[in-house]
């Protein structure tokens, strides 16, 4: 193991428990997430909060670890949900530092790269990595969709994508991401063969001309057979969301009127 990474998770778990025995009651948003969390601990999962305006994802996660570890959902216990996706953070991201880079990734999981570790120590996801928020997780699972997908597993990150947007419906948004990443880069790197004639023209924006966009969008038709196999993973994904939005009667949960007052989410 990466003594960054070992040094990452004592600080970690060091800060989360001097949080703990600073801050004994709920903080910030914690006054809705963590009821919420101890009302599916108990079996209530008709409760619902209609101040809280995200899916169950965070509380049923928690509720996994109660049964699988027989921990109690008490503050520290469910402020350890961040913490552990926190730690996991070094790790996913590795994978698509690697990729950027246009390297092999660590043969171990458990050695992420130091750019990966100083990454995850973005002081905004370290700062809600200690409290019971949907925003780490959420993180988490994003940066692991965008991972498989540039890996080309596509079933797999339309998966973690769905899985992403039990936390947070706006994910749906990286969940698309993915896919056009995805898709981009192997249209851009791919070899031209008899079977595949086609090159999308993709010159650098920074330096695109008029005339450079209108050949990019006369190229795209011919790609397009090539790329709609892949998105069939996404598509699925956009149906369940599309049924979850007439079901629901809008993306978000509880009362609409309260995202209006949301931050932004990374």
């Amino acid at each position: 193991m990466a003594l960054s990474y070992i040094a990452y998770c004592a600080v970690g778990v060091t800060i989360l428990k001097e949080l703990n025995s600073i801050v004994e009651e709920p903080y910030m948003d914690e006054p809705f997430h963590i009821p919420q969390a101890q009302a599916y601990c108990r079996g209530e999962f008709t409760t619902w909060d209609p101040k809280i305006t995200t899916p169950p994802g965070l509380y049923i996660v928690s509720l996994l670890l109660k049964q699988v570890f027989l921990v109690k959902c008490n503050i520290p216990m469910l402020r350890l949900t961040s913490l552990l996706s926190l730690l996991a953070l070094p790790i996913a991201l590795t994978r698509l530092v690697c990729y950027h880079k246009r390297e092999r990734p660590p043969a171990s999981i458990m050695v992420p790269a130091l750019e990966a570790v100083v990454l995850a120590a973005f002081p905004i996801a370290w700062f809600f990595g200690f409290l019971y928020y949907t925003d780490v997780p959420s993180l988490l699972f994003v940066v692991a969709t965008i991972s498989a997908a540039t890996e080309d597993r596509h079933w797999l990150a339309a998966l973690l994508g769905l899985i992403s947007c039990t936390f947070r419906q706006n994910n749906i948004v990286w969940v698309i991401y993915a896919y056009a990443l995805s898709q981009l880069t192997y249209l851009r790197f791919r070899r031209v063969t008899p079977s595949s004639p086609a090159k999308l023209h993709d010159p650098p924006a920074l330096h695109a001309s008029i005339v450079d966009l209108f050949r990019a969008a006369t190229t795209l038709p011919g790609v397009v057979p090539d790329i709609i196999t892949p998105f069939i993973p996404y598509l699925l994904v956009l149906i369940v969301f599309g049924f979850f939005i007439i079901w629901n009667g809008g993306i978000v949960l509880g009362t609409h009127a309260l995202p209006s007052l949301e931050r932004a989410e990374y």
